[in-house]
């Protein structure tokens, strides 16, 4: 589906390989070193002994599933580290916890170090929906300084991947949603869009049943300290990027005394609901289109779009997206592009800077008659592979936000919205605001108007915000340090572009984070890297 409200950030992004494309890529005091401990009962009242002594089979990893985005098997790390895959039994209903089971799927890689080794470090990559079986290999150059003392782990959430994936649709029936008008004029295209948000609705709890009532995330933050409690250690270390600090925040407010070394990075307000969150998304989106259009005008005839000012170019991009609201053009062999689908792909290019060209190459060959590039970027927003398969991310996605939010706008409710998101943003305004009602047929309801994050009691969180972010402006990571408590949240800034820092190459956020999560070394709240 289109960014939206219920598409929350992410970061784990894969654009597919086409001949016309590139790879893109989606995204105070210690505890001391062996950090490892018994298992206890502390992940809640009445866990089974079988679901707290379980002994995850680990093996070697197989090739993702179809519903991980599909592929080969993740290859050796350097030095010739096989990664390693199992699963953990977890109670389906966290308030039966004796009751039903569900498997979630593991990864991890061993530490370099074991003599100096100081447990596991928990990654969540962000979507919600986002499979870190797939994700932490993809990612794992940039992690090789903390696998010096950490074992790598991160896990499909349930509901995610190999995790008893929520699945809504078929592929084919993908194709045709996805290009479907998500910024209807009319209220016969209005009727058209909910009629088709409430078929797939439909075939969600068709497919998963009772178990679409148990996605959310309060479970998952359950699941974490479960996995803490197998994997042996007595604090859970965290590196939670975007969805995944909503993930972490929930954890520690849980489990405040349980909190380890943790860092969030590319934070989600937490004090924003599903309005406030589109919003805001709407507004950074604007914000890095105008910095992307700023780059091209500083580039002067070096950059392939129309326009000697940010308001020429973006006034082109308009013109383009109106034009394909009228009449898709020709994108990827019988597929067109489509003016939702040209919005996507606008919208994914942004979450990096390293995207920009890509952006400016396919805008370029869109404004002459050719989607492909456009279509490319949007069907990595969507997870299809080149194959015409999809992942369930984004049915994962839209499970796990409208079971956590208990917002159901009416089309009447969502249209009285409008134009304050078109004043947030001329470009995603329209498609931010009307996301608003994509949860209205959903057959669970929800759990909260936002997500309780305080931890009084944790250890310090490193919370770090780029002030370039798209999809989680800025001013989410000062919320999210505040509302952690004082003397837990340690806020930090990047001046910098794209959706996450540790991951930009920054020399100065990279000393930050390893210096807290190897040495314990806490910098100082407030600290500023450019």
């Amino acid at each position: 589906m289109p960014i939206s409200a219920t598409a929350r950030p992410r970061t784990a992004r894969r654009a597919a390989l086409l001949a016309v494309t590139a790879v893109l890529l989606a995204a105070g005091c210690s505890d001391g070193d062996g950090d490892t401990a018994t298992p206890s009962r502390q992940s809640g009242t009445g866990v089974p002994p079988s679901l707290l002594t379980q002994k995850p089979a680990w093996a070697p990893c197989p090739p993702p599933s179809p519903a991980e985005g599909g592929g080969d098997a993740p290859s050796p790390l350097p030095g010739g580290t096989a990664w390693e895959c199992a699963f953990l039994q977890t109670p389906l209903d966290w308030s039966r916890p004796e009751g039903e089971t569900i498997e979630l799927a593991l990864i991890r890689a061993r530490a370099r170090d074991s003599s100096r080794r100081i447990g596991s470090l928990v990654f969540n990559f962000g979507g919600p929906g986002g499979s870190g079986v797939t994700g932490l290999p993809g990612f794992a150059e940039k992690f090789e300084a903390l696998r010096g003392r950490y074992d790598l782990v991160s896990f499909d959430p349930r509901g995610v991947g190999r995790s008893d994936p929520v699945e809504c649709a078929t592929d084919k029936e993908l194709d045709a949603y996805y290009a479907l008008d998500f910024s209807p004029d009319d209220q016969a295209e209005e009727r058209v869009l909910s009629d088709a948000q409430k078929k797939y609705a439909a075939g969600c709890e068709k497919d998963a049943g009772g178990a679409l009532a148990h996605v959310g995330t309060e479970s998952a933050a359950r699941d974490l300290d479960l996995m803490r409690q197998v994997l042996g250690d007595r604090k859970l270390h965290y590196f939670g990027i975007s969805y995944g600090t909503e993930l972490g925040g929930v954890y520690a407010h849980l489990f405040p005394k349980n909190v380890g070394r943790a860092v969030f990075d590319a934070v989600v307000d937490p004090d924003a609901g599903v309005e406030d969150g589109a919003l805001g998304q709407a507004k950074g989106f604007q914000l890095a289109l105008d910095n992307f259009a700023q780059d091209c005008v500083d580039r002067g005839d070096e950059c392939a779009l129309p326009g000697g000012s940010v308001a020429e170019i973006e006034a082109g991009i308009t013109r383009l997206l109106t034009a394909l609201d009228k009449k898709p053009i020709a994108g990827i062999r019988e597929r067109r592009l489509t003016q939702t689908q040209a919005t996507n792909g606008i919208a994914q290019a942004l979450y990096s800077k390293e995207f920009w060209p890509y952006l400016e190459q396919g805008l370029d060959a869109a404004d002459g008659g050719d989607g492909a590039l456009l279509l490319a970027l949007s069907d990595s927003m969507n997870g299809r592979g080149q194959n015409g398969s999809y992942s369930n991310i984004q049915a994962a996605n839209t499970a796990i936000n409208c079971v956590d939010f208990k917002e159901r706008y009416t089309l009447g409710q969502t249209r009285e919205r409008l134009t304050a998101f078109r004043e947030a943003s001329p470009v995603f305004g329209d498609f931010m605001g009307w996301s608003l009602a994509n949860c209205s047929h959903w057959p669970v309801p929800g759990r909260w108007d936002h997500p309780d994050v305080s931890a009084p009691g944790a250890a310090p969180v490193l919370v770090i915000g780029t002030t370039g972010d798209p999809a989680t402006p800025f001013e989410g990571a000062r919320a999210m340090a505040k509302a952690l408590g004082k003397g837990v949240g340690v806020e930090l800034t990047f001046e910098g572009e794209g959706h996450g820092a540790y991951n930009s190459g920054n020399a100065c956020v990279k000393k930050a984070v390893d210096g807290y999560l190897l040495d314990g070394k806490v910098p100082a709240s407030g600290t500023v890297c450019k």
